[in-house]
């Protein structure tokens, strides 16, 4: 059920009522930098987790602000939306809340790949953050920027390793002490904004960069390796200037899922809710970028940009002469104001007015706020440990953008997951990690520590090796008992929730195994699903649910006596029956490549055979890097899981091929067990 919210008003009285005689203390456990996904979510987690906590913010009106796209999830985002979540985090709960338009992307795959999204009112959604912090215990929150980290000289038990002890605020006030610092100051580190050929200093429109003294800190004081990156966002434009009559209607789903595992529904129901629109560029739009390419200056800076989520200018130069999509997307329910997803630019003003018009739809569009591009500092991740700790620097804990990724939901992930190591380095207790093999959180982190970024890091479920076990809908049995039991980041009543979830799930499964019937039988009960007239043997309830067209529900109704009690999970309990054989093959696999790390790779390999499975990015890394064994293209970044796979058994087939063809055929059981990692390999698409 969802929580009753404070109206805006008296939440921001309360607000500025509770920080306006300054900071209550001068001492805390955990201090947080920065109020965006990263920082709402790792003061939270710090308090949850046991520790007196500071969340420090520039502007308290904008914390839990949606500084770019109003929306939540994706395919890959919204893994790691439904495990913050089951962590106890904010922002599936704030989706919910503030959700206008709930769809699932990839519906057409199976569900380990599924990607549950929302579009957000941005007012709504900045209430309810705002409100979650005044309501979270041992959380107090301050308006004022960071001038630069306290630092200690090196532990004499510890050579080498300085100390933070606190942050110096910009006001000229007296230090605020902490056992533990966590920054996630997004991209107001040394940020600046780009619009035409003009720069000025800015984490975001309206918003001052974070104090250079903090990049002084980290680069001077600290001795670490940093880069620069670069991002951009859209203009904003007047809906009612808009003709959305000419671009192709996208309604939300009739039945929206929820983020979290706390809510049954969604606030807004589906009749309520508002669509979106899908459009495409045209010649004119090329046209327009080109002839104003040298009045851009964003484009042309080496600063890399994010690869997935390019603005209009780098499609048009990576890709000529295509037409690239442009979604229009409500800000709110009473926002007068479109965000059209696809079209980041940092143009002159008067070129995004020219180039906007150049699509139908928006031939008489008015720009509200035009596009701009952001350039900012970031720290290189292979720094930290996998508790998203400075290795040097004993209680500093960096997350978001800081770390070189892009998105809120990546921001949000390691937010939590700082905030949950900062209280416990506070507290005296041992850091923790997450698994690759257990979260989605897990294989983002691993990814930033152990390889690094070159350009702005975004989670794919193609990263993820586990990822049909690692799916959207069990997050809260693979996290929320750890997050009570282990982590301590997990209220009682999230817990016993899971706990009843994990219960009826396990006696559903029994239930389904035990339940046994002739085929004939089960034609005769469920004549909707097409099981075959030759088969006579008998099929257990979890054979029958693998069938395409058979549903829990349709078994329920059959069976009542056995089946109704689990009713609630009937999708659930499908999704589980279908992937378990899955899940254990491709256990399988992973332990393979494992075990053949050291495997050598042919160095006349053919990365671009049609006959080996891979992404046209993965064959030209491999092509260009041409890595000697296997384990060697596992490190390379961005070569995914499932690339590795496929490499793997493409090799071995290749190899058995000449054997065959110098006339040493390989015996039967050899045959026999490459035909089952062959067939293995397709699991991993």
């Amino acid at each position: 059920m969802l929580l009753k919210k404070i109206p805006p008003l008296k939440r921001l009285l309360l607000l500025l009522s509770r920080n306006a005689s300054g900071v209550p203390r001068q001492q805390y456990d955990v201090i947080v930098v920065g109020g965006g996904h990263a920082g709402t979510e790792a003061a939270t987690a710090a308090a949850r987790a046991g520790a007196e906590t500071l969340l420090v913010s520039q502007k308290i009106h904008t914390i839990g602000a949606l500084s770019c796209n109003p929306s939540l999830g994706g395919v890959g985002k919204g893994h790691l939306v439904k495990e913050v979540d089951a962590l106890d985090g904010l922002c599936g709960r704030a989706g919910d809340w503030a959700g206008i338009h709930f769809s699932i992307l990839n519906r057409s795959k199976g569900p380990a790949v599924w990607g549950p999204r929302a579009q957000l009112d941005r007012q709504r959604y900045r209430e309810y953050i705002q409100s979650e912090l005044l309501s979270t215990p041992r959380l107090t929150v301050l308006e004022g920027s960071v001038e630069e980290l306290l630092v200690t000289e090196p532990d004499p038990a510890e050579p080498g390793q300085q100390r933070v002890t606190g942050i110096h605020l910009a006001n000229g006030s007296h230090p605020i002490s902490a056992s533990s610092v966590v920054l996630t100051t997004g991209t107001f580190l040394s940020g600046s904004l780009f619009v035409g050929k003009s720069t000025s200093p800015g984490g975001r429109f309206g918003d001052a960069p974070s104090s250079g003294g903090l990049s002084q800190t980290l680069r001077e004081r600290l001795g670490l390796r940093t880069g620069r990156l670069r991002t951009g966002t859209p203009p904003r434009l007047v809906k009612e200037s808009v003709d959305l009559s000419l671009a192709v209607l996208h309604p939300p789903d009739s039945n929206p899922a929820p983020f979290s595992f706390l809510n049954k529904h969604t606030h807004f129901k589906p009749e309520e809710q508002l669509p979106c629109h899908l459009t495409y560029t045209t010649p004119g739009v090329e046209k327009v970028v080109r002839e104003s390419l040298h009045l851009n200056c964003h484009i042309h800076q080496d600063a890399k940009g994010p690869r997935y989520c390019p603005s209009i200018e780098s499609r048009v130069i990576r890709f000529p002469g295509r037409m690239h999509p442009v979604w229009l997307e409500p800000e709110g329910l009473t926002s007068d104001l479109l965000y059209p997803q696809g079209l980041s630019m940092t143009m002159p003003p008067e070129i995004q007015l020219r180039l906007i018009r150049e699509i139908p739809c928006m031939h008489k569009a008015e720009i509200h706020t035009p596009g701009y591009g952001v350039q900012y500092d970031f720290v290189c991740p292979t720094q930290l440990s996998p508790a998203l700790r400075v290795k040097s620097t004993q209680g500093l804990f960096l997350a978001g953008q800081i770390n070189g990724t892009t998105g809120y939901e990546e921001a949000a992930a390691q937010g939590l997951w700082a905030g949950v190591n900062a209280a416990r380095w506070a507290l005296s207790l041992p850091e923790l990690a997450l698994s690759r093999t257990e979260s989605y959180i897990g294989v983002l982190i691993d990814d930033l520590v152990s390889r690094g970024v070159s350009e702005p890091y975004r989670m794919f479920t193609s990263r993820a090796e586990f990822r049909t076990s690692l799916r959207p809908d069990n997050a809260d049995l693979r996290l929320s008992l750890k997050g009570f039991e282990e982590v301590g980041c997990v209220s009682s009543s999230r817990y016993q929730e899971a706990v009843r979830v994990r219960g009826l799930l396990q006696d559903a499964s029994a239930a389904l195994q035990a339940f046994s019937l002739a085929a004939s039988t089960w034609r005769e009960k469920l004549p909707e699903v097409a099981i075959s007239d030759v088969k006579s043997t008998t099929l257990t309830g979890t054979e029958v649910l693998k069938y395409n067209d058979a549903t829990f529900e349709m078994l329920a109704s059959a069976f009542p006596e056995y089946f109704s009690p689990y009713v609630e999970f009937s999708q659930r309990i499908r999704i589980e029956a279908v992937y378990k054989p899955y899940c254990d093959l491709q256990k399988q696999e992973i332990e393979r490549i494992q075990r053949e790390e050291n495997m050598s790779l042919p160095e006349d390999m053919d990365y671009f055979s049609p006959h080996v499975s891979m992404s046209q990015e993965v064959r030209e890394i491999l092509d260009r890097v041409r890595p000697s064994t296997l384990g060697a293209a596992i490190r390379l970044q961005g070569v995914t899981p499932s690339a590795i796979v496929h490499l793997l058994n493409y090799v071995n087939k290749t190899r058995q091929k000449k054997r065959r063809a110098h006339g040493n055929h390989p015996d039967r059981k050899e045959t026999r067990e490459e035909a089952r990692y062959a067939g293995n390999a397709s699991f991993s698409k």
